[in-house]
């Protein structure tokens, strides 16, 4: 009996060491197959792109070339690139509806067969006013600004998401809105605000960098600005500091003078052209208005001019509310106080408020807020307001 427990000890030792050395056995493998099947995927990528290196290498340019005029269904008069003019055929999966007198193409190199339609040729200045991002801005985080809220909303957003209203009442929808008022009290917030809630392309122009220092690059900007525009409808293109080009007119003048007066009939011309506009709608924003020509202002062009003037003392409450949501704070903060000494104040001043109460915070070494911190930046920043020039503004510009 015992020498039949020991030979069953033994069997079961055995057993369970042979299991043990298949099982590392089997991990091993195991672990062979996954680097096996990873160098796989790896040799398959590197073959795919080697071949598409070959592909490419092997391949045969093509030439670019922009449709005169269709001949028949079949055949169209095409300009290519380098100068000379053919009669060609088209592929049998190109759209020939599209094939109209501008549009550009590709040509084969040796056929000359149109094989596809290429989109309009863009200067890559007004491709990037399309990809800036305009943020992420609520109408909530504009204070002080209800009124002109609606209105900007009637004049830009309800004929491009509900045109049918106008059609129904039989009235031509507004084209464009000027925002004229003091520096810093929310003009492009309030554009970037409607970017942002509205599903429409956005393009953001800085007028003074339209200007180009060869005679006539500049209205051929406007030109494909306008013309992009139309392509990606619904769109907003929204003018920053327009006093930079639409600026009166007037006899005497540069060289440079003229080609800025140049620029200005050409967006004159697409504003109030014999090209509709359609779902392109025009927001201008300057602090300069009285300087502006009298042709831009009048409705067609500009259908409305909203003022954006200095907040109240209700409007600064709001707005230093929403710039001191963000802020860690401690204890009661006694807004009133801090708006009571804030007479004057513009949107950009009453964040920076903020900002100094901020600093005020870490040169004291805490990670939060108090009261005292508010009434020191208010106070610091009523000094350098004393500082800023007094310049004129026209605040009757569009009330008569």
């Amino acid at each position: 009996m015992t020498t039949e427990t020991s030979e069953d000890a033994v069997r079961r030792r055995t057993a369970v060491f042979d299991y043990r050395k298949k099982l590392l056995q089997h991990k091993e493998l195991d672990s062979r197959v996954r680097a096996v099947r990873e160098n796989l995927r790896t040799s398959r990528k590197e073959f795919g792109k080697t071949e598409d290196d070959l592909k490419s290498l092997q391949s045969v340019g093509q030439i670019i070339g922009e449709v005169l005029r269709p001949l028949d269904n079949e055949r169209l008069i095409v300009k290519a690139s380098s100068g000379p003019r053919y009669v060609v055929g088209c592929r049998s999966k190109v759209d020939k509806e599209k094939l109209v007198t501008g549009t550009r193409v590709v040509l084969d190199m040796t056929t000359l067969t149109i094989m596809r339609a290429l989109p309009r040729e863009v200067d890559p200045v007004v491709y990037n006013m399309l990809h800036e991002d305009p943020g992420n801005v609520s109408y909530s985080a504009v204070g002080g600004l209800s009124d002109q809220i609606r209105e900007l909303r009637e004049s830009i957003e309800l004929p491009l998401m509900n045109p049918e209203l106008f059609l129904r009442v039989g009235i031509k929808p507004p084209k464009g809105v000027l925002l004229y008022g003091p520096p810093g009290t929310g003009k492009t917030l309030l554009a970037r605000a409607i970017a942002s809630n509205i599903d429409a392309n956005f393009l953001k122009v800085v007028s003074s960098a339209i200007i180009d220092k060869y005679i006539g690059e500049s209205a051929r900007l406007i030109r494909e600005m306008f013309g992009y525009a139309r392509d990606h409808q619904p769109c907003i293109i929204f003018m920053d500091e327009v006093d930079a080009i639409g600026g009166r007119r007037f006899s005497e003048g540069t060289s440079a003078d003229r080609e800025i007066q140049r620029t200005l009939m050409e967006l004159l011309n697409q504003l109030d052209g014999f090209e509709q506009l359609g779902k392109v709608k025009m927001i201008m924003a300057t602090n300069r208005p009285d300087v502006l020509d009298p042709a831009l202002l009048r409705p067609g062009r500009l259908d409305r001019k909203i003022e954006i003037p200095l907040p109240n003392e209700q409007s600064r409450m709001e707005i230093l509310k929403i710039h001191a949501a963000g802020i860690a704070k401690h204890g009661e903060i006694d807004y009133e106080a801090v708006v009571k000494l804030a007479e004057g104040f513009n949107g950009a001043d009453l964040r920076n408020v903020c900002t100094e109460a901020g600093m005020s915070a870490i040169r004291a070494e805490r990670d939060y807020v108090i009261h005292e911190d508010f009434m020191k930046a208010v106070r610091k920043l009523n000094e350098a307001k004393k500082l800023e020039s007094s310049s004129h503004y026209n605040a009757d510009f569009g009330k008569e």
